[in-house]
C-alpha cells in the first residue's frame, strides 16, 4: 500500500507524542477509588466525648421515629407522594438499619466556627479533652470510621492558635494510644485563600511525625473552599490545584462552604442556601480544576434545623396543636435538606455536611433514594459493559465507554460503603463482591480476559 508518512518522521511525532501523554497521565494520576463517607458531621468540641456518635445515632433514630414512623409518612414529608411506596418501604427500612449500625459516618470536632473564639486557656483545655476523647474512643471501638478535627484558618489573625490546637491535639492523643491514629484521620483546614497556608500545615506535619515516631507522610488533611478567592485568584486563574500541590500528597479532600463563600458574594441571609447558583459555580470550578485528582470533593450543609419550637416541660406532655406545629417545623427543614442533598448528587457531589442528629434520617433518605431508582439501569449498563470486555457498548440510548465503566463500578462502591445497596442487588451486575470491592475496572477486565 501506498504511503506518505516516512518512518523517520512518525518516530520523531510519535517520541513528542509519548512524551506529552506520559506528562499529562503525571498531572491527572486518576481520582481517589478509597471509600468516601456520605457526610461529615461537625460537632463543637467543647462536646465531644469518646460516645457522641452513639448519641447522635440515638437521636437521629428517635427523631425518624417520632415524626416519620413509617414509610408512608415520611414520604409525605419530603414531597414524594407520588412515588413507590414499594420503594420507599425498602429506603424506610434501610435507613432504620443504618441509624442503629452506623448513623454517623464521619465526624468533624470543631474547633472553628462550632467552637468560637474563646480564651486560651479553654482553648487549650479542650484541645486537650477531645484528644483524650478520641483515645478513649479508640480503646472503646466507639468511634466513626471517619474522624478528625477541623482547626481554625491559618490567616494572620488565627494562625498562632490554630497551630498550637493543632499540636496539643496531636501530641496528646499520640502520647495515649502509643503513637496510633484512628482509621481515616484527618485534618480540617478552613478559609484557605493561598497555597502557602497548605505548604505550612504540611512543614507542621512533618515535625509532629518525626517528633512522635509517625511514619512519614501519616498525617492527612482537607481544605475548605469558602472564600472567593479560593475559586479565582488576582491573576484570574483558579488556585486550587495549587493547593493540592502544596499538599504534597497529603490533601485527601476538599469541603464547600456554603455560607461563608455566599456571604463573600456579597449575598444576604435569606439567599444564602445551597442551591443558589453562585454555588454551583463555584463547585464546578472545583470540579473542573480537581477531577483526574486523588482528591473527594463535598458539598456544604443545609443550615435551617429539624428542630420543633416547643419542648415537654418535666413530667408534661405537649397539647396537640403544639406537636402539630413541631411536625409542620421539622417537615419543612427536612423536605428543604433533602432537595439540597438531592441536588448535590444530581450535580456529582456525593458527600456533604450534617450539623445536627435530626438531619441523618434524610441524609441517608436522599442517599439511598438516589442510589435505588438508578440501581436497575446501573446494573444493566455495568452488566453489559463487562460482559463485552470493555468494547464500547450501545445500550438503549446511553452510550457507554472506559471512563463510564469505572463510573458506574464507583457507583457501587458508594452504594454498599452507605448501605443503600445490599451485596446481592451489586452481584445483579455479574460482578462478584469481590471484584467489585477491586475498586478498578480495568483490574476486573484484565482478570476477566
Amino acid at each position: 500500500m501506498k504511503t506518505t508518512f516516512k518512518p523517520e518522521l512518525v518516530s520523531s511525532v510519535l517520541k513528542d507524542l509519548h512524551s506529552a501523554n506520559r506528562k499529562f497521565v503525571m498531572q491527572y494520576p486518576g481520582g481517589s477509588h478509597d471509600r468516601q463517607p456520605v457526610h461529615t458531621v461537625y460537632g463543637g468540641a467543647q462536646i465531644f466525648s469518646s460516645d457522641t456518635a452513639k448519641k447522635m445515632s440515638g437521636v437521629a433514630l428517635k427523631n425518624l421515629k417520632e415524626y416519620a414512623p413509617d414509610a408512608k409518612s415520611l414520604m409525605k414529608a419530603l414531597g414524594e407522594e407520588n412515588g413507590s411506596v414499594e420503594l420507599w418501604s425498602k429506603i424506610y427500612s434501610r435507613i432504620e438499619k443504618k441509624l442503629q449500625d452506623e448513623a454517623v459516618e464521619d465526624f468533624r470536632i470543631d474547633y472553628e466556627d462550632g467552637y468560637g473564639t474563646r480564651p486560651d486557656a479553654e482553648e487549650d483545655g479542650h484541645a486537650e479533652s477531645g484528644a483524650l476523647e478520641v483515645a478513649k474512643g479508640m480503646a472503646q471501638n466507639s468511634l466513626p470510621p471517619f474522624i478528625g478535627i477541623r482547626i481554625k484558618p491559618f490567616s494572620e489573625e488565627c494562625h498562632k492558635r490554630s497551630l498550637r490546637t493543632l499540636d496539643i491535639f496531636l501530641t496528646t492523643l499520640l502520647s495515649q494510644t502509643g503513637g496510633k491514629l484512628p482509621e481515616n484521620f484527618v485534618v480540617t483546614l478552613p478559609k484557605v485563600t493561598h497555597a502557602e497556608q497548605c505548604t505550612a500545615l504540611v512543614e507542621l506535619f512533618e515535625v509532629l511525625e518525626k517528633n512522635n515516631n509517625l511514619s512519614f507522610g501519616t498525617l492527612k488533611f482537607e481544605f475548605m473552599v469558602e472564600t472567593t478567592q479560593s475559586i479565582l485568584n488576582f491573576e484570574g486563574c483558579s488556585p486550587l490545584r495549587g493547593f493540592v500541590e502544596a499538599g504534597k500528597g497529603r490533601c485527601t479532600g476538599a469541603h464547600f462552604g456554603t455560607y461563608d463563600y455566599t456571604a463573600g458574594c456579597g449575598i444576604t441571609a435569606h439567599y444564602q442556601t445551597m442551591i443558589n447558583p453562585v454555588c454551583d459555580f463555584a463547585k464546578h470550578v472545583m470540579q473542573v480544576s480537581l477531577m483526574g485528582l486523588p482528591v473527594l470533593l463535598s458539598d456544604g450543609a443545609t443550615n435551617v434545623m429539624p428542630v420543633g419550637p416547643h419542648r415537654a416541660g418535666e413530667g408534661k406532655g405537649l397539647t396537640p396543636t403544639q406537636q402539630q406545629e413541631n411536625q409542620a417545623v421539622v417537615h419543612r427543614a427536612w423536605k428543604l435538606s433533602y432537595n439540597h442533598i438531592r441536588h448535590s448528587l444530581a450535580t456529582g457531589f456525593y458527600q456533604g455536611w450534617d450539623l445536627h442528629p435530626a438531619q441523618l434520617p434524610i441524609r441517608y433518605a436522599a442517599t439511598y433514594a438516589f442510589f435505588l431508582e438508578a440501581l436497575n439501569s446501573a446494573s444493566e449498563r455495568l452488566k453489559g459493559f463487562v460482559e463485552k470486555a470493555a468494547k464500547a457498548t450501545l445500550l438503549g440510548d446511553v452510550f457507554d465507554d472506559a471512563a463510564t465503566g469505572q463510573g458506574l463500578l464507583n457507583f457501587f462502591l458508594r452504594a454498599l460503603a452507605c448501605g443503600a445497596v445490599t451485596p446481592e442487588e451489586a452481584m445483579r451486575t455479574g460482578l462478584s463482591i469481590e471484584e467489585i470491592q477491586s475498586r478498578s475496572f480495568m483490574r476486573i477486565l484484565e482478570k476477566r480476559r
